[in-house]
C-alpha cells in the first residue's frame, strides 16, 4: 500500500503506552511530518516518567508502510459500504440458518475498553451467543478464575506501590525485568534505597530479573503448587497462621491438610533452598507475591494462583500497604476486556453470564433483544470450533491467532478453511490477515481515543496524536456500523468514544448495587477529554485503594476462600522422541508478533532472529556449537532457530521467544510448537511446557544479505529485520542453489 500525507499539528498529547500491562503514562508530540516523538510522562501513577525501550522507540513505529488503507475484499479494494452490508448479511444469514453461536468473536487485550465495551454488547446481548474470547486467555485467564474461586471477583487486591512499601517480593514466573520493565525500574530504585528489602525470583530458567534476586529457585516446570504448599505447611508449622485466616477465610484446614500431604520434591530444589524461601517468606512482616504467565500458562495454573493467595489468606497478608498476591497482565489493556465482559464465560462488569439476575439486569440496561446464557468458547476450543465447521462466521479484531495460538498450523488451517473470516487490523500483511475474506482497516496506537485498564486497575486515556490514515476507522465505529446494519439502530447509535465510556460506567452502577467490585459510576460525568488516571472503583461506597484488608469479600458467605490443591505435572511428558522441555516467553525489544515492535530499527538491532536456548552440556552431547542452526520438532510442528548456548536454562530445558511469524521469519513460529492442552478451569494453554526435540540443521550453505527493498526470501530458513535503509537478512537451505 502506497504512502499517504499525514499531516499534524505539533500540540504535546498525554497518552498511554500501548504494550504492556503496567499501563505507562507517554508524552507524544507530533513533528508536523506524520511521526511522533514519545517520553515519559512525568505525573502518570504508573511509571513516573520512566519507559521501556519499546515504549522510548515508539515514535519509530507509527509510520505507514505495511499500512492497510481501505477495505479489502477477497484481496481487492472495496468501499466501507460494501464490506460491511456484506459482514452484516453474512453474520444474519448463519443466524437464520444455523444459530447464534455459528458465530465467533476473536479479539484482544490491545484492544481500548470502548472497543470491547461494544463487541461484547453486540455478540452477547444482540446476536446473542457468548463465543467472543481473546488473546488475553493465552495470557492472564488463570489469574482471573483464582481470583474468581479464592475472592468471589476477579479482583486485584494492591496496588503499585505496595511494591515500595514491602519487606519481601516473591516474583513467581514473573521476569519484570523484561516483561514488565518500567515495573522493574521501579522496584530496582527502591532496593537501592532500601538495600533490607528481599527479593525471591521462582523461574526454571535464569533471567534478567534473577540478577536483582537475592534468592533464586530454578524449580521444575510446572511445580509451583507444590513449592507454595510446602510454604503453606511452613506458615502453620512456625506459627504464622493469623486470627485473619480464623475470622474471613474459609477452608483452611482442607487446604492445609492437601498441602501436608503434597510432595516438595516435585519442585527439584533442595532443602536448603527450601528452608531459605520459607524462612525469608514466613519472617518478613509484608510480603508481596508478583505472579505472571510463568504461572498461568500451565495445565495447572489456576491452581497455582490458589496456591500463592492461600499463602497470603492465611497470614492476613493482603489488602494493606505492601501485602497481597499481585497479578501483573501481560497487555495493555487485559484489565479492560475484563471489565467489559469481554471473554467467553464472562458478562459485562464482572457480573456472571451464568447468573439470571445479572443477565437479566445487563439486558434490561442494554435493552437487548437477547442475551447469552451460556458460556461461550474459549479460545482454544473456538478454533476447534471453526476446524469442525460449528463456526461459520468468524470476526478476528486486532490480533494474530494464526501465529499466536497453540498448534498454529492447524489453526492457520482452519481459519483458512471457515466459510467467512473478518480481520479488523492495522496491516494486511500478518499471517491471520492473508487468510481472511474481508479485511477491514482499523486505526492503531497513536490515531486511536479511549480508555485502558493497567494491572493496578488505573484506569488511563489513550489519545490519538495523528489523524487516521486513508480510509482507517475505529474498532469500536465499525462494531457499531455493523450493529446497526444488523438491525439495532438505536443501541449502537455511538458517535463518540466518550458516550461508549459513560454507559460502561452507568452499567458499573448497576452492577455494584448487584455485589461486583467493579463500580466507576463516579465517572459518568467526568469530562472525558481531561480524564486523569484513576484507579477503579469510582463510587459513593469507595475510591481507589486496596481490597480486602478489612476482610470482606464477595463470595456469598462474604468470606474469603482457601482451596486444597495437589501438585499436577504438566500434561505432555519427555519421552525418548521428545526429549526436551521447551519454554517459551517473550524478549526485551519486541512485542507479541512484532506488527508494531518490528517496524523500528532501534528494537531490531538486538536480537534479530529467533533463536533457542539451550544448556552447553546439551549442546555439546548433540554437537551443537555456537551460532548453529538448530531444528525443534514435536507432532504439531517444527522450527529452525539460531543456537544460543547458555546455562540460564537447566539440562533438558530450552527456551525459544515468541515474536516471530511468516512476516520476519516463517521457520521462527514456535507457537506451532506448542499443544493445545489447557487448564480445566480457566482453559488457558499451557504455553511453558512443550517437549521436543532438538538437532543440529545441517545446512549445505549460509548467506546473509542487505536489501533497500523489501525482500521475500523462499529458502527454508529466513529471518529478516530492520536497517536504517532497508532490511537485513540471514538464509540458510540443506540443498545448494543450481543457479
Amino acid at each position: 500500500m502506497s504512502e499517504v500525507a499525514r499531516p499534524s499539528g505539533r500540540a504535546q498529547v498525554k497518552t498511554t503506552c500501548p504494550y504492556c500491562g503496567v499501563g505507562c503514562g507517554v508524552i507524544a508530540t507530533p513533528d508536523g511530518l506524520g511521526g511522533l516523538t514519545v517520553e515519559g510522562e512525568p505525573d502518570h501513577p504508573a511509571n513516573l516518567g520512566r519507559l521501556c525501550s519499546k515504549g522510548t522507540a515508539l515514535g519509530e513505529t507509527v509510520g505507514l508502510d505495511g499500512r492497510i488503507l481501505e477495505p479489502l475484499l477477497s484481496g481487492q479494494p472495496a468501499t466501507w459500504d460494501t464490506v460491511l452490508d456484506l459482514v452484516a448479511a453474512k453474520f444474519t444469514a448463519a443466524i437464520a440458518e444455523h444459530d447464534p453461536d455459528s458465530i465467533a468473536f476473536y479479539v484482544s487485550g490491545q484492544m481500548l475498553t470502548e472497543d470491547y465495551y461494544v463487541a461484547n454488547k453486540l455478540i452477547k446481548g444482540f446476536i446473542g451467543s457468548a463465543n467472543i474470547d481473546t488473546n488475553s486467555r493465552l495470557c492472564m485467564a488463570s489469574a482471573v478464575a483464582g481470583h474468581k474461586r479464592a475472592f468471589g471477583k476477579d479482583t486485584v487486591p494492591g496496588t503499585y506501590e505496595d511494591l515500595e512499601q514491602t519487606d519481601l517480593i516473591v516474583l513467581a514466573g514473573s521476569n519484570l525485568a523484561r516483561c514488565h520493565p518500567v515495573l522493574f525500574q521501579r522496584v530496582v530504585a527502591t532496593k537501592a534505597l532500601r538495600p533490607a528489602l528481599k527479593i525471591i525470583t521462582i523461574d526454571p530458567r535464569r533471567t534478567a530479573t534473577t540478577d536483582l534476586a537475592d534468592l533464586h529457585l530454578p524449580l521444575a516446570q510446572g511445580s509451583d503448587v507444590a513449592l507454595f504448599n510446602h510454604l503453606l505447611t511452613a506458615i502453620a508449622d512456625s506459627g504464622h497462621i493469623t486470627s485473619y485466616a480464623t475470622n474471613h477465610v474459609t477452608g483452611l484446614d482442607a487446604a492445609l491438610t492437601a498441602a501436608r500431604a503434597d510432595d516438595v520434591t516435585a519442585t527439584g530444589l533442595s532443602p536448603h533452598q527450601l528452608a531459605q524461601f520459607t524462612a525469608l517468606w514466613t519472617q518478613a512482616e509484608k510480603v508481596v507475591s508478583v505472579f505472571s504467565q510463568g504461572v498461568n500458562q500451565s495445565s495447572s495454573g489456576t491452581d497455582k494462583v490458589n496456591a500463592i493467595i492461600n499463602c497470603h489468606l492465611a497470614t492476613g497478608r493482603i489488602g494493606k500497604p505492601g501485602m497481597g498476591p499481585f497479578s501483573v497482565t501481560g497487555q495493555p489493556n487485559a484489565m479492560g476486556g475484563r471489565e467489559v465482559g469481554g471473554m467467553a464465560n464472562m458478562l459485562a462488569c464482572h457480573l456472571e453470564i451464568e447468573n439470571p439476575a445479572h443477565r437479566a439486569a445487563v439486558q434490561t440496561f442494554w435493552n437487548a433483544p437477547t442475551m447469552a446464557a451460556k458460556l461461550g468458547l474459549k479460545a482454544v476450543d473456538m478454533f476447534r470450533a471453526v476446524a469442525d465447521k460449528k463456526i461459520k462466521a468468524l470476526w478476528i479484531i486486532c490480533t494474530n491467532p494464526a501465529a499466536s495460538m497453540p498448534e498454529a498450523d492447524a489453526v492457520r488451517t482452519a481459519i483458512a478453511g471457515c466459510d467467512f473470516v473478518v480481520v479488523s487490523d492495522c496491516s494486511a500483511t500478518t499471517d491471520t490477515a492473508k487468510l481472511a475474506d474481508v479485511i477491514l482497516p482499523a486505526t492503531t496506537w497513536g490515531e486511536k481515543d479511549g480508555t485502558v485498564t493497567n494491572s493496578d486497575r488505573t484506569v488511563s486515556r489513550q489519545r490519538a496524536a495523528l489523524p487516521a490514515p486513508g480510509q482507517a476507522r475505529h474498532d469500536w465505529d465499525i462494531l457499531a456500523d455493523v450493529g446497526r446494519r444488523m438491525g439495532w439502530a438505536k443501541a449502537f447509535d455511538y458517535t463518540s468514544p466518550a458516550e461508549i465510556f459513560r454507559e460502561h460506567a452507568a452499567l458499573s452502577g448497576i452492577a455494584g448495587t448487584l455485589g461486583a467490585d467493579f463500580d466507576i459510576s463516579g465517572l459518568v460525568d467526568t469530562d472525558y477529554t481531561t480524564l486523569q488516571p484513576t484507579r477503579w472503583p469510582v463510587s459513593d461506597t469507595k475510591t481507589g485503594g486496596r481490597f480486602f484488608g478489612d476482610g470482606q469479600f464477595y463470595t456469598p458467605d462474604r468470606k474469603a476462600h482457601m482451596l486444597p490443591l495437589t501438585h499436577r505435572a504438566p500434561i505432555a511428558q519427555t519421552t525418548e522422541k521428545h526429549p526436551f522441555r521447551l519454554n517459551t516467553g517473550r524478549i526485551r525489544d519486541q512485542w507479541h508478533t512484532m506488527t508494531r515492535s518490528g517496524k523500528s530499527v532501534r528494537l531490531s538491532q538486538h536480537l534479530a532472529e529467533p533463536f533457542l536456548e539451550i544448556h552447553p552440556s546439551d549442546a555439546a552431547r548433540l554437537g551443537i556449537h555456537p551460532a548453529y542452526l538448530v531444528q525443534v520438532s514435536n507432532d504439531h510442528g517444527t522450527a529452525i532457530l539460531r543456537v544460543l548456548i547458555t546455562d540460564r536454562v537447566q539440562p533438558g530445558q530450552v527456551f525459544a521467544p515468541i515474536h516471530w511469524t511468516d512476516e520476519h521469519a516463517p521457520s521462527g513460529r514456535i507457537s506451532a510448537l506448542i499443544a493445545g492442552q489447557t487448564d480445566p478451569v480457566s482453559g488457558q494453554p499451557e504455553l511453558k511446557a512443550a517437549v521436543a526435540n532438538v538437532a543440529p540443521y545441517a545446512a549445505d550453505w549460509y548467506g546473509f544479505a542487505v536489501s533497500v527493498g523489501e525482500p521475500l526470501p523462499q529458502t527454508p530458513y529466513a529471518a529478516r529485520a530492520r536497517v536504517r535503509a532497508g532490511w537485513r537478512m540471514e538464509l540458510a537451505d540443506i540443498t545448494c542453489p543450481t543457479d
